[in-house]
């Protein structure tokens, strides 16, 4: 498992990216107290997502951006709900919550 953040550094509606092993890229996603996590990575043009760093939201900070072309995923399911990629997903990354409030990437396979 890799550290990445505590949940109370993300507040609701905020993103933030993370650089691990290999050159690859992760984000999380805070959304009513829940945190979701995502590879940073496009499946239409697999470019990063994000306009600037850990701004993984769009202008109403409540569904994901890609920088590259405005596709929109659901922060929830990761579903392209909008854009050339409608209907494909992002790619979840698997979380582990301690009760310290740490967040671990536990796999990014």
């Amino acid at each position: 498992m890799k550290f990445l953040c505590l949940a109370s550094d993300l507040d609701n509606n905020q993103s933030k990216g993370f650089e691990i092993e290999n050159s690859e890229a992760v984000f999380l996603v805070k959304k009513s107290d829940q945190i979701y996590g995502y590879q940073n990575h496009c499946p239409h043009l697999g470019v990063n997502l994000e306009w600037k760093e850990d701004q993984f939201l769009d202008s109403t900070d409540t569904l994901i951006q890609c920088a590259m072309h405005g596709a929109l995923f659901s922060v929830e399911s990761g579903l392209c709900v909008s854009g050339p990629c409608r209907g494909q997903n992002l790619k979840t990354i698997e979380l582990h919550q301690d009760s310290d409030d740490k967040i671990f990437l536990v796999s990014n396979d």
